[in-house]
């Protein structure tokens, strides 16, 4: 596949990004209409090629980076390394065997390395930059589940879960998990919390780093060097962390890794601090952000080796609060705060290779973008367009970005640095779907919500909209709360799949979404039902009076997460508008989940503390409270690993439901979490919820 050969078909799939990318003034997007083209379905969704984590080589000329493909039959996705090739202007696969291969990291010399499943089990693999077949690094008894190599590639610093009694004896901690499994009593004793996290019941183990030398061919060799010791905590953190909360000082002498003390606090504390310690063990872990009780994680250092930034926030047991960029010298000194006006809130950073500039993304008004920040003056620049940047990197002189919009998925395109230039496209993967796929139209709007403060949505047309027509509506409300439903093409709760089934969209980024300032996500702390759902109320006033296409009178409001607490309580609070509602792993009775969750900090903030200390608050906007009101069809959909909404909650939901008389549906998903991952899967909770909207709406 040549990525530069651009049929027509694809020059028009392209078109629908790089106006956008490009700064193009309006959010509004439109396309020629074609007959022939066949409406996005849930089927495209769970089998598109997706693009992630561009790595750019080295010498410039090559950047890696993971393809996740479908093996639909096998209901599971599998990813491998691709390359693309500035000199020969295509991508090409790296890996290609049994398993699946992620994470491509390139070392100094140009070898690439990268986590592989091919052996079995998640180990390193290197590719030789001469060429060849891939060669292992690691063979260890357990899985690594990070790495990262040092500048001048003569050592490599792995993450693995093990028993921390058992220290570098790695052999050591797989025996007890394979006594464990083999034994015919199966209760577990536990004596703090957490007991279970995100979708995995605790084991014991601990995710810790060791360092180990290469030798020659690039394999590890001799005995690891355990660089957290002493550390109670998981390196990278649960569930979601990774190689981003780590590095390696360019002088490769010293690993800086962000840590949570566990201790008896770990489901109530964001106390993350930054820790540095010597690669070869001579020193304990020592805390180098101990003044600050809130989260430090990130850390980057500067390409001369004396400068550390890295992402803080200020308030202890908040999660969502604003990560400022912060920086402090190696040899010692107080952190200072660079950009402290920026009110956004900073993803992972990157050096300029001259020391001068900072390279972040935020989310920005349903938009995510990459912002440079010159080091100097604190001046923050926004460097893409409207459309969502889902990751990036740097080359000497331009800016690699995967980054995608509401009628496309991820792909990397090449953004010089220098200004004035066009983009490049680098990748066209899904292109023969692409090109025979027809996606809804959308625009960005605003309106004036609670505090007659501006709030922004957006409607996406259905396909084959026809002027004068009116469409039923799919009303989809974000989860979070603290998160954003904008200009992005997601896999979960994508607005195409009801766009290509029949439905207008129509989404709000509430009071409490990320991208438009602390204060307006700080505005739904402690007030969940209050100025959330008066912004609710008004966007779809005001989306009905601007859009003629929606049919008032043949509306749904679906949601997952705070979207599902939200759909639960307008079912008792705002129900008028709605033929059918669909709930997914939605809060129902606060004070219970207050005692069932698992992250306690999220629940103790949110209602400004525990359930003991402040009863009141969590019954204020507490559904459970308002059940006799309600009256509108819905589907309860569940996971049943599930820990951060447990089970109960959606089974209180459907219970209620049938005791009302309601009608009512209970789908039930036993071997997925607060997500749906799996394919099947998918398929057939979109066709589910489809089927259940559609006979609420459609046929009215």
């Amino acid at each position: 596949m040549n990525p530069h050969r651009v049929t027509a078909a694809l020059a028009l799939g392209l078109a629908l990004f790089f106006p956008i990318l490009s700064f193009a003034a309006g959010a509004k997007v439109s396309a020629p209409a074609n007959a022939d083209l066949k409406p996005f379905s849930v089927d495209e969704l769970v089998r598109l090629e997706r693009v992630s984590d561009p790595r750019v080589s080295p010498g410039n000329s090559l950047i890696a980076y993971t393809l996740r493909e479908t093996d639909y039959d096998a209901n599971k996705g599998v990813q491998s390394i691709w390359v693309y090739s500035s000199d020969a202007r295509t991508s090409v696969r790296y890996t290609g065997s049994t398993g699946s291969s992620y994470n491509p990291r390139w070392a100094a010399n140009g070898d690439l390395f990268f986590l592989s499943t091919r052996s079995g089990s998640t180990q390193v693999w290197r590719l030789s930059a001469e060429g060849g077949e891939a060669h292992a690094v690691t063979a260890l008894p357990v899985d690594v589940g990070a790495f990262l190599l040092t500048a001048d590639s003569r050592h490599i610093v792995i993450a693995a879960d093990v028993f921390p009694e058992f220290g570098v004896d790695l052999a050591a901690s797989k025996k007890r998990l394979d006594d464990t499994a083999a034994k015919k009593t199966t209760g577990v004793v536990y004596d703090k919390l957490f007991v279970r996290h995100w979708d995995t019941w605790k084991d014991g183990t601990r995710s810790q780093l060791f360092a180990y030398a290469l030798d020659a061919k690039g394999a590890v060799t001799g005995e690891p060097v355990w660089l957290t010791k002493g550390i109670d905590g998981d390196v990278p953190s649960k569930p979601f962390g990774g190689d981003e909360e780590i590095t390696i000082t360019p002088d490769s002498k010293t690993v800086i890794f962000s840590a949570r003390i566990a201790g008896k606090t770990e489901p109530w504390s964001t106390n993350f601090d930054l820790y540095r310690v010597p690669i070869d063990g001579s020193a304990k872990p020592a805390n180098i952000t101990g003044d600050n009780a809130a989260w430090d994680t990130g850390p980057a250092v500067s390409p001369d080796g004396k400068t550390l930034a890295y992402r803080a926030m200020k308030r202890a047991g908040f999660e969502a609060d604003r990560f400022g960029i912060m920086v402090r010298e190696l040899a010692g000194g107080p952190a200072r705060e660079v950009a402290a006006d920026w009110d956004r809130s900073a993803e992972s950073l990157q050096w300029s290779r001259d020391g001068k500039t900072l390279y972040t993304a935020a989310d920005d008004l349903g938009q995510k973008k990459v912002f440079s920040v010159d080091m100097k003056t604190g001046a923050t620049k926004a460097l893409t367009g409207n459309g969502t940047v889902e990751a990036f990197d740097l080359t000497k002189d331009s800016l690699i970005v995967a980054a995608n919009t509401l009628k496309g998925p991820s792909q990397l395109y090449r953004l010089p640095l220098a200004g004035g230039q066009p983009v490049v496209p680098i990748t066209q993967h899904n292109k023969d779907v692409l090109a025979k796929t027809a996606f809804g139209d959308y625009e960005q709007f605003s309106f004036k919500g609670a505090n007659d403060e501006t709030v922004y949505g957006y409607v996406v047309k259905p396909v084959g909209y026809v002027p004068g027509r009116k469409y039923p509506v799919t009303f989809i409300i974000h989860g979070g709360p603290q998160g954003s439903m904008g200009n992005h093409f997601h896999y979960r709760w994508n607005p195409q799949t009801y766009a290509g089934a029949g439905f207008a969209v129509v989404f709000i980024d509430f009071h409490g979404s990320t991208g438009y300032g602390q204060a307006f996500t700080d505005a739904i702390t402690g007030d969940w039902g209050g100025k959330p759902l008066e912004d609710l109320k008004k966007g779809w006033a005001y989306a009905l009076a601007k859009y003629d296409f929606l049919d008032a009178d043949r509306a749904a409001a679906l949601g997952a997460s705070y979207g599902g607490y939200m759909v639960n309580w307008i079912a008792g609070n705002w129900s008028a508008p709605w033929k059918a509602l669909v709930s997914h792993d939605g809060v129902f009775d606060n004070r219970s989940m207050a005692y069932s969750t698992e992250e306690l900090w999220f629940d103790e903030w949110e209602n400004k503390g525990t359930q003991y200390e402040q009863p009141a608050n969590y019954e204020t906007f507490n559904p459970v409270n308002h059940v006799a009101e309600w009256r509108v069809p819905m589907l309860v959909v569940q996971g049943g690993k599930d820990f951060r909404i447990p089970l109960e909650q959606g089974l209180a939901v459907f219970t209620a439901l049938q005791r009302r008389g309601i009608p009512s549906q209970f789908l039930y998903f036993p071997d997925e979490n607060h997500w749906v991952l799996k394919p099947q899967n998918s398929v057939q909770w979109h066709e589910t919820v489809l089927a259940w909207i559609k006979k609420w709406t459609v046929a009215q």
